[in-house]
């Protein structure tokens, strides 16, 4: 029953996902890039005037565990404040190590599902690329960088 359950989620985000598109107006974009399968994702964020993300999506190739997270992290920080939406990725990262609490794992929503990945070690990478993305875009703009991606993923 979980295993559908996880199957139907993944499956449902990786396909029809909500978050999937080039943001035109982004104040962050990233290009997270994954060699060793392939995976290779924008992430694009837009901040408000106070501070809280209004605006996430992504856009690029991957398989569907890259696709289905980093859409179900879109889900999750959009309405947080920066320091929001890297304590959800602390969690998120934590728990493919198997080290959350039950209530930590609440906090994720959707993306909790992914808490087993960790038994299939080629596919951590996957799940993790647009968490490590999103706290990258943080970390540059912390230290005055501020990216901008306009590359290969023209239409």
């Amino acid at each position: 029953m979980a295993n559908t359950f996880y199957n139907e989620i993944l499956t449902d985000h990786n396909i029809h996902p909500t978050h999937k598109y080039k943001m035109e107006d982004a104040t962050y974009s990233l290009e997270g890039v994954n060699p060793s399968c392939g995976d290779d994702v924008v992430l694009y964020i837009k901040v408000d005037d106070s501070d809280n993300i209004s605006e996430a999506s992504f856009y690029g190739d991957g398989c569907a565990i890259s696709q289905a997270s980093a859409d179900m992290m879109c889900d999750l920080i959009i309405g947080k404040n920066r320091e929001e939406a890297l304590r959800l990725s602390d969690i998120f990262l934590r728990m493919i190590k198997d080290t959350i609490t039950p209530e930590e794992k609440e906090e994720l929503e959707e993306a909790g599902i992914l808490e087993d990945i960790h038994h299939m070690p080629a596919r951590v990478k996957c799940a993790v690329l647009g968490w490590h993305t999103m706290s990258q875009i943080f970390e540059d703009a912390d230290n005055g960088k501020i990216d901008k991606y306009d590359g290969k993923f023209e239409q």
